[in-house]
């Protein structure tokens, strides 16, 4: 038997150390869903500092519309659900290091995102927009400049404001509760946040200063997944069409928001 000298016999180990890798590679991208039948549990990250979405109520226990989103896909699928509570920044690092099998936690669709993650398809609406307290005069994006800006570092506002409104003075902070906190407590003179987490906010503070002063977006909530798994990708959009025709996604928006999800993009 010839024996291939070293150089070819290093390519060919090479070239069949790589073909044994896209070989695993391609057989994990059809267990994600496998994995999460067989074990009977999934892992979802929500939130649990950016209410009517999900926040920690009186028991302590959380609550809100991505959690009752989380609870109705562990239905479906017929698993126990693992909650695990997450930040605006840390919650697609949960999906790309393993922590998570996929994210409910108002998590908007951007380019940047698509090249690491999978969406489903929407399953809430959600506008985004920059408050205030009344006397700042700020109707416009041009409004903005040399003002102070809370937000939450690496959400859709942060994204929206810094490409928007690149003048102004944006103050980021690591979480929901922080950048809310700061505008309150006087270190910024407006917040980016959600509507509906304003009009959260306002209820649970009716003297609070705060109203509406620029629209950023209408940024629909989807799914956050793992690249390259169709087949949880395809279970979870046919558990979310479901779920907006038999008025279940109604009903679990109108309970948060106080308005049905009405028309989502697919």
């Amino acid at each position: 038997m010839k024996k291939l000298p070293f150089h070819l016999l290093k390519s060919t180990v090479i070239g069949v150390g790589v073909s044994a890798l896209l070989a695993v590679t391609g057989a994990q991208a059809g267990e994600a869903l496998d994995h999460i039948l067989k074990a009977k549990e999934v892992r979802i990250a929500v939130p649990v500092d950016y209410p009517p979405y999900g926040s920690v109520g009186p028991d302590m226990a959380p609550r809100g519309l991505d959690i009752d989103v989380a609870n109705l896909m562990a239905e479906k699928l017929g698993v126990k659900l693992q909650l695990v509570p997450v930040t605006a920044p840390n919650r697609v690092a949960y999906l790309q290091s393993g922590k998570a099998d996929f994210t409910i936690s108002s998590l908007g669709k951007t380019a940047e995102r698509e090249k690491v993650i999978d969406y489903s398809i929407a399953y809430s609406p959600f506008f985004d927009a920059v408050f205030g307290g009344k006397a700042i005069p700020a109707k416009t994006m041009a409004d903005l400049a040399g003002k102070s800006v809370a937000v939450t570092r690496g959400s859709m506002q942060d994204k929206e404001l810094t490409d928007m409104a690149p003048q102004a003075i944006t103050k980021r902070f690591e979480d929901n509760n922080s950048s809310i906190s700061a505008f309150m407590s006087g270190q910024s003179q407006m917040v980016a946040i959600g509507t509906t987490v304003a009009a959260a906010l306002k209820e649970k503070n009716p003297a609070l200063d705060i109203e509406l002063k620029v629209i950023l977006s209408n940024s629909p909530n989807y799914i956050g997944m793992v690249k390259d798994q169709p087949e949880l990708r395809a279970r979870v959009n046919e558990i979310i069409r479901t779920a907006k025709a038999d008025g279940t996604l109604d009903a679990i928006s109108m309970k948060w928001l106080g308005a049905p999800a009405g028309q989502l993009p697919e």
